[in-house]
């Protein structure tokens, strides 16, 4: 399946399952939100925060439940995706691949379905980019993360050059 070919196809994919794209947030220290080197754009960590304000905070085996974790990562993604929009100024159609992503669970030694809850991310991103959005992943139990949050998830992404004429 070929990826969305503008802002507006994503923002209609995303409304259709009853989801907004944020918009793209400000690092909270001294790093870039996102970062592109050669081909690669790299997404710096992103946390469940909802286009309204808030996040999903705490910690899976303690209070939330695998499906809690689920709609974490998904709201991660959606931040994943809104500073994708921003490196991309919009043009997704530069989108190559989705290559990797890294999940972090806020979870208790005892949790070990951190791959249950990062799927809410990978089902999110194939969902909208097919098999563009197909990636390498890692799911990891952490003891916490910035703000509480439950999920934090960071990305690798292969771009094609603004202006190049293959994605046209």
């Amino acid at each position: 399946m070929k990826p969305a070919e503008s802002r507006a196809d994503i923002e209609r994919k995303l409304e259709d399952i009853g989801l907004v794209l944020p918009q793209a947030k400000s690092a909270f220290g001294a790093y870039l939100p996102w970062l592109v080197s050669g081909s690669y754009l790299m997404i710096s960590g992103q946390g469940p925060v909802m286009a309204a304000g808030g996040a999903i905070t705490g910690r899976l085996g303690e209070g939330l439940e695998i499906e809690d974790g689920s709609r974490a990562a998904q709201l991660a993604a959606l931040n994943i995706i809104a500073q994708m929009d921003a490196a991309l100024e919009g043009d997704f159609t530069r989108l190559k691949q989705i290559v990797k992503l890294t999940g972090y669970v806020n979870s208790t030694a005892d949790f070990t379905h951190q791959p249950a809850v990062i799927n809410g991310a990978s089902e999110l991103l194939v969902t909208l980019f097919g098999d563009a959005g197909r990636h390498a992943r890692a799911a990891i139990g952490v003891a916490a993360l910035p703000m509480g949050w439950a999920v934090e998830i960071d990305a690798m992404i292969e771009i094609l050059p603004a202006g190049d004429e293959a994605h046209a």
